[in-house]
């Protein structure tokens, strides 16, 4: 996380205070099909099913043989059109199925964060994406439904692009987010933010939570950050036209958990959770630590997360066991990992090899690593409100992986059973 000037989060305030007492709001009893506060989320995300994501499904870019194709836009815009429908369908079809659903319910999770992009509702000119994604969200939410699931429904792009070049992640990677600079931006965002709403939040006892939007890039300034204060107060009076009970999660923005102290608090918003992601490893520092300091580091965020959670249900709503940056894309097609020295400006901790991959190649010893390191982040993120893992499945990156952990034995059939219980002291 990059440091925040001091003056930024005194404006930030500031613009709070003036949207919170202008912002028309009526007190409720927020009553949620899931005990929000109460019982601990334990959850995983789809990631890299209705959004492509080239690290996790590295074949379907490799597959084009172009080397331009790094994100959705560009995987829609830069081959044949009826190519890219075929192969996003049989995508769609096959890389998450009821069979996923079933599984992860009798892994003993409670939770499946489902991230979507804003093309799943509306395209407009000049923007390739192909839609087809709606009747796959919709099967999701039957399927978790059969199987006892609560669903996130992730917002994971919106138009302009919400994060830019440091991401693919939001569907368009360029050099700087723009969804802040044009206010039609953020009012077409409210119009699909309605229309998910109007679907999905009267569907509370499955979708029990809907994000407004995933990582907004609050880091490059004050724009970008009032843009967010504006969008989750409208996101909240919207989701709230529909459904009394459904948790509006708003990520961070980057921003030290403090920063949101006193933003949208009872008594007169009701239904607000904080949703911040963890990771060590996007940094030359971060993973240059040895295996020790990265649980340490992992222990070492329980105060925040505690208080945290006093001021809003706090939920660590993206992770990994993975710490290295080692998996192929993972910082973008055609970049290198900073571990092994391979991406611009960062120096060499060590190879590769053995660190990513197929689970079935890992040695006994980096699964145990793999299995504290879980167990730690577990431990500590449930003294806040629970987690979210980073993600279910993945083709060629199974540290990252929720299903291969439980196959090859470094995530518990049961996330309540520990073997490493006192691993923060």
């Amino acid at each position: 996380m990059l440091p925040i000037p001091r003056r930024l989060v005194l404006l930030a305030v500031a613009t709070a205070a003036v949207a919170l007492a202008c912002f028309p709001t009526t007190a409720f009893a927020f009553s949620s099909s899931f005990e929000y506060g109460s019982v601990k989320v334990r959850g995983v995300s789809l990631g890299g099913w209705l959004v492509l994501e080239p690290w996790i499904t590295p074949s379907l870019f490799d597959n084009t043989g172009n080397p331009n194709i790094v994100d959705e836009w560009s995987f829609a815009e830069l081959q044949d059109r009826n190519v890219a429908q075929e192969v996003l369908e049989t995508h769609w079809l096959t890389w998450i199925t009821e069979r996923d659903f079933a599984t992860i319910a009798a892994a003993g999770l409670n939770h499946v964060r489902v991230p979507i992009g804003y093309w799943a509702w509306d395209v407009q000119e000049g923007e390739p994406y192909i839609q087809g994604q709606l009747p796959y969200l919709r099967n999701a939410v039957g399927w978790a439904a059969r199987y006892g699931l609560k669903v996130v429904i992730d917002l994971h792009g919106v138009p302009g692009s919400q994060n830019g070049y440091a991401f693919d992640n939001s569907g368009h990677r360029i050099p700087f987010p723009e969804w802040q600079s044009s206010q039609s931006n953020i009012d077409r965002t409210n119009n699909i933010l309605r229309l998910i709403a109007a679907e999905f939040a009267p569907l509370a006892d499955v979708v029990s939570a809907i994000q407004p939007v995933n990582e907004p890039a609050g880091y490059d300034g004050p724009a970008v950050l009032n843009a967010v204060h504006q969008y989750y107060l409208s996101s909240y009076s919207i989701m709230r036209q529909y459904s009394a009970n459904t948790l509006q999660m708003i990520h961070d923005a980057f921003q030290p958990l403090t920063y949101w102290y006193g933003w949208e608090r009872p008594p007169n918003f009701q239904g607000v959770a904080l949703d911040t992601h963890i990771y060590q490893i996007f940094s030359n520092g971060g993973v240059a630590q040895s295996q020790s300091q990265h649980i340490s580091t992992a222990c070492s965020e329980a105060s925040n997360l505690v208080s945290s959670n006093q001021n809003l249900w706090t939920v660590v709503g993206e992770w990994s066991p993975a710490m290295t940056d080692c998996a192929k894309y993972l910082n973008g097609r055609g970049t290198g990992s900073r571990y092994d020295g391979s991406y611009p400006g960062s120096s060499r901790v060590g190879s590769c090899t053995g660190l990513t991959g197929s689970g079935a190649s890992f040695s006994e010893s980096y699964k145990v690593f793999l299995r504290q390191i879980w167990e730690a982040q577990v431990i500590t993120y449930e003294k806040a409100s629970g987690w979210i893992m980073w993600t279910w499945k993945t083709e060629d990156a199974d540290e990252w992986s929720y299903e291969a952990g439980l196959t090859y034995g470094w995530i518990p059939r049961d996330p309540s059973s520990h073997e490493y219980p006192n691993i923060c002291g």
